[in-house]
């Protein structure tokens, strides 16, 4: 145990060495062998995406057993949180006016968990909350979602206004944890709950792109052909690629800070 502890921390030691480039493309070399392994060991893959849930929920668990327990907001940004509930709400609206399904009624918990999470935020703890750390503008992303969504929408039937919402919140999704990696970039330091709640959701997002990359290639590009023509498919994909890699290399330093036996995750400037 203590061999294979030692030989995975050689490899972190190799990895904290190396310049951005090569990281970039050794992150690119691990997401496609993991990819490749995933397409071997899971046949069903629509099992991915329910892994992802689940993985995501997990994460939505330690968020409340911290607000709960440990009855401190602190570390975590309002703004992820109310992109997050934004994001869904029109989701919500998209699902029940155009596609209505299972998705919905997950949608659905995790809406109302992120709205007792913002109200604890804001009213509950609000002693606690790092307001001059959380400063990422929210205008920052959702004004170039939206107008992105003007542009590039489905193809479909439904209503034009119906299309540019659909788009609009898989655009906002695909940024809105941008704020709560900014809030850690400005404390430095990581306490384990939020650390674990972050990593969740990096890993959930692996899960979900690794489905729509799998699917893609399952059905030989049927799958974006079904989704419409024009950009519409293509960026469809690329914000999945897009909220894996952005969270990439906070868990590269969640992994490392893990296996170092470091309870606290300290972060080095120039992870966001």
């Amino acid at each position: 145990m203590r061999g294979g502890k030692k030989t995975i921390h050689a490899i972190i030691t190799w990895m904290r060495r190396q310049p951005p480039k090569a990281k970039a493309l050794i992150a690119v070399l691990l997401g496609m062998t993991a990819l490749v392994l995933l397409r071997i060991i899971v046949h069903d893959h629509d099992n991915l995406f329910v892994a992802a849930e689940a993985v995501h929920s997990l994460g939505i668990s330690v968020l409340i057993y911290k607000l709960i327990k440990e009855k401190t907001c602190a570390g975590l940004s309002l703004k992820s949180q109310e992109l997050t509930a934004l994001f869904l709400a029109v989701r919500l609206y998209c699902s029940f006016v155009m596609e209505y399904d299972i998705h919905t009624l997950l949608d659905l918990a995790t809406f109302a968990t992120t709205v007792w999470v913002i109200y604890m935020i804001r009213f509950k703890l609000r002693s606690s909350y790092m307001h001059e750390k959380d400063n990422f503008a929210i205008y920052h992303v959702a004004v170039p979602c939206a107008v992105l969504a003007l542009f590039i929408h489905p193809s479909t039937s439904h209503h034009l206004l119906n299309r540019i919402f659909w788009a609009f919140c898989v655009y906002l999704e695909a940024v809105s944890v941008l704020p709560q990696l900014r809030v850690m970039q400005n404390t430095k330091i990581v306490e384990p709950f939020t650390a674990h709640y972050v990593f969740a959701l990096g890993v959930a997002r692996f899960l979900s792109c690794a489905h729509w990359v799998l699917q893609v290639l399952d059905s030989r590009g049927h799958l974006l052909v079904a989704l419409g023509y024009g950009l519409w498919p293509s960026m469809v994909l690329i914000s999945e690629i897009v909220q894996t890699f952005i969270l990439a290399d906070f868990c590269y330093y969640y992994v490392q800070s893990v296996f170092g036996g470091q309870l606290v995750l300290r972060l080095p400037s120039g992870v966001v």
